[in-house]
């Protein structure tokens, strides 16, 4: 069956936002990932039917599947690599297979099946210049093999479900985000690996990683519905927090010429934030038995209120300074993009009273994609971008107008 195709929505007077171009559907089951074809009018998928489809853009303007390929298991993930036109498949069984495809994209052939995990596999990646699979899976653990032997080249197991992961050529650092919120960091070789660092900052488990390597600047995006940049570069434990969600935030994607940062949530709403300006590293919240502005004492600090016979306040904190306060000293809310925070948070009386309207200018759009987003991928060079929803619809989106 034919995918439904919908047409794109037409831009008006100087509005700026994504574009609605095409939109496949007609899924049996749940779509994991896809990707959009370099170079093609072809968008490759896997989902939960275990089905492998290669759809192609036919004359009528509707997408056709050229290969609709039954796998043993259901696809959990996908790379494509346009270059060699070799197609790596996580399957939920734990096995990566990999497939060569033919230059039209009507056939395809099994190369070799990686018998690489024992759970499904959340994340594959292929690094031609190295010959490396890279894959880490639902059995904490982190592989990597040669593409050229099939032989395993290595392993890092880590505390909890590995869910995503990034790699960077150049230095051979690999980044491994986990369902405890942490990002385990290693340096690998052709036979070893060191563990350079674990990242700690998110307070849910961390769904996807997006790597800037021109600045060695790491994104992830969480179920604590915030998305944190490490600055890997610096070497100085550097994290700044971009909030702008109400809700887990699942996929990122980067534009690495423009620099500018795609986020999509189960909110439904694809954020596009502008990575190219200076910003302001998040305040540790600091912790006190009494308000730092007023010094009324918080309600734990049973001393302090016997001794003034006063019911104690509850503590919150000020998102600018990071000080411990009580209600009646942050009685304000503003927004701080420079800190990333797109929407209101609390303050204390006195930061909102030093926060000038430039501090307050958004440096972020937020816009509807009308689905829970579960999985992005965007090809840079055209400016398009795929997003993978829960309502087992892919949707293709014009990104012209906002990518500059």
């Amino acid at each position: 069956m034919a995918a439904e195709i919908t047409a794109g929505i037409g831009k008006k007077g100087n509005v700026r936002k994504p574009d609605l171009i095409n939109k496949l559907d007609g899924f049996n089951g749940d779509v994991n990932m896809a990707c959009i074809i370099p170079r093609e009018d072809g968008v490759i998928s896997v989902s939960d039917d275990k089905t492998l489809r290669v759809w192609l853009k036919r004359d009528t303007g509707q997408f056709w599947p050229s290969i609709c390929h039954s796998l043993p298991s259901e696809g959990s993930s996908l790379f494509y690599n346009g270059e060699t036109q070799r197609l790596f498949v996580g399957l939920d069984n734990g096995t990566i297979s990999e497939f060569k495809l033919t230059e039209d994209f009507n056939r395809m052939t099994l190369t070799r099946d990686y018998l690489a995990h024992q759970g499904r596999v959340t994340s594959v990646k292929f690094t031609l210049n190295c010959e490396w699979v890279l894959s880490c899976a639902r059995d904490k653990y982190f592989q990597w093999h040669c593409s050229e032997t099939g032989r395993r080249l290595g392993g890092y197991q880590t505390s909890a479900w590995c869910l995503c992961l990034e790699f960077d050529e150049q230095s051979k650092y690999v980044f491994v985000g986990d369902y405890a919120g942490q990002i385990s960091v290693l340096k690998i070789s052709q036979s070893s690996f060191d563990v350079i660092i674990t990242l700690k900052g998110h307070s849910g488990s961390v769904r996807s990683l997006a790597w800037d390597v021109e600045r060695s600047l790491l994104f992830s995006g969480s179920f604590d519905q915030s998305v944190i940049v490490w600055d890997i570069g610096s070497r100085q434990g550097t994290a700044f927090e971009l909030q702008g969600h109400h809700d887990k935030v699942q996929a990122l994607a980067y534009a690495h010429g423009c620099k500018q940062l795609i986020t999509g949530s189960d909110d439904g709403i694809t954020g596009i934030w502008n990575m190219d300006v200076k910003r302001i590293e998040t305040p540790q919240w600091e912790e006190c038995d009494a308000c730092q502005k007023c010094s009324e004492p918080f309600f734990w600090n049973f001393r302090k209120m016997w001794e003034e016979k006063k019911i104690g306040n509850r503590q919150h904190h000020c998102r600018k300074c990071g000080k411990a306060i009580c209600n009646k000293c942050s009685t304000k809310r503003s927004t701080i993009p420079p800190m990333g925070y797109e929407y209101e948070v609390r303050v204390c009386d006195d930061c909102f009273g030093n926060i000038t309207d430039d501090e307050k200018a958004p440096l972020a759009t937020f816009h509807d994609v009308r689905h829970q987003v579960l999985y992005m991928h965007l090809e840079e060079t055209r400016k398009m971008l795929l997003t993978v929803g829960k309502d087992r619809v892919v949707k293709l989106w014009d990104l012209s107008s906002v990518l500059h």
